[in-house]
């Protein structure tokens, strides 16, 4: 059982945590015990477990069994990811995923665009028929990597309600940015275009907590808070998520209507594939079908502008004065995009990752239903 301690923002953390080595190797038996590829298990195992390194918990262990192994399970989502090339030039790729891994048919995209980038400059590529690919921030990081700007998003089961609407019309379409910098972490924005996202609200109900007030908006245009019902009334079409911003235009909500629907756009239209209510995996009797997700990635590399080392310096020098600039009272720190996901890592990597008792449970059920070989330190 891990000690508790105090992390890098001040708060005590009590969970137990397993070493990341162990749930490495658990994951990827795990993935390989649902009929996934190892190779492609082993891409699967290390995007989810990316998500817990920066502290994105709610796209980590938390989703492991319910948004994937549970999955395919139920039929909509296939284990085994046959790729398609529906049309490639020497700057552009568009894949059909047919229903696999979202995790596997990004991570192939990205390896092709980063090549095809360092070749000419800029690339990019659209995937349709996928399914969820973990957090954004892993694909754009892949380009950062690599010395380059890495741009990505998707579209996801509808959630957001357009600026004076009720009605779950797109996903929380991530737009997200890595850019290389001369730090120890890229700049990396990875962050939804609705205030909160499903996933944290699927982690707010594992932990029993509920959904902070003004975030999610019932179809009578009231605030709801008992993240489990948000969680059936999202699925039922009862329940919105506010776009980034709030409710109506005071607040600027409109903005991150604007932006939840440039991502819509791009996710589906590049690839020419579905979108919004096509996206909710129910079909119109009511039985599980695929989801159909899109996403969208483009790279630059800076080696074909002004340069790597000017890039990185520029870049570098931006957040550190962005860091240095006058804090307001009672603030001790100011962070750039990607520090904190940064310093999450150094609290954990000596660590392992924490997990609650909802997550252990799961993790429990899934070694002892596939009869695999693993004690946790939990138990």
């Amino acid at each position: 059982m891990s000690e508790p301690y105090v992390t890098y923002s001040g708060a005590m953390e009590t969970r137990p945590s397993v070493p990341w080595d162990l749930m490495n190797s658990f994951m990827i038996e795990a993935f390989e015990g649902y009929g996934i590829p190892h190779d492609d298990a082993v891409i699967c195992a290390d995007v989810l477990l990316e998500s817990d390194r920066r502290g994105i918990e709610s796209h980590g262990c938390n989703r492991f069994k319910p948004i994937y192994l549970d999955r395919i399970k139920r039929g909509t989502l296939l284990p085994t990811t046959e790729i398609e090339v529906l049309k490639e030039t020497p700057t552009t790729l568009v894949y059909d995923a047919h229903d696999g891994m979202g995790m596997v048919a990004s991570y192939r995209m990205m390896e092709k665009l980063i090549e095809k980038a360092r070749t000419y400059g800029m690339a990019g590529g659209a995937i349709c028929n996928s399914t969820h690919y973990g957090i954004a921030g892993y694909w754009s990081t892949m380009a950062s990597k690599a010395g380059m700007v890495g741009i990505t998003g998707t579209n996801a089961r509808p959630s957001i309600a357009p600026t004076f609407g009720v009605e779950n019309m797109m996903g929380t379409n991530p737009l997200t940015f890595a850019l290389p910098t001369d730090e120890e972490f890229p700049f990396s924005l990875d962050c939804a275009t609705s205030i909160v996202q499903r996933g944290k609200i699927e982690y707010y109900e594992r932990e029993g907590k509920p959904t902070p007030a003004g975030q999610v908006i019932s179809s009578q245009g009231e605030a709801l808070t008992d993240s489990a019902q948000i969680l059936e009334d999202l699925v039922a079409g009862r329940a919105a998520l506010a776009p980034l911003g709030g409710i109506g235009e005071d607040l600027a909500g409109y903005k991150g209507y604007g932006y939840a629907a440039v991502v819509e756009i791009l996710s589906a239209a590049l690839a020419g594939g579905q979108f919004m209510k096509a996206l909710t995996g129910v079909a119109p009797d009511g039985s599980p079908r695929m989801y159909g997700l899109g996403h969208f990635f483009f790279v630059a590399d800076p080696d074909a502008f002004m340069g790597q080392d000017t890039f990185r310096k520029i870049a570098g020098d931006i957040c550190r004065e962005l860091r240095a600039s006058r804090k307001a009272p009672g603030q001790e720190r100011i962070y750039t995009a990607g520090e904190k996901e940064y310093l999450a890592w150094l609290d954990r990597k000596d660590r392992g990752v924490p997990v609650g008792e909802a997550v252990q449970q799961e993790l429990i059920a899934v070694r002892d239903e596939l009869g695999l070989d693993y004690q946790f330190p939990f138990e």
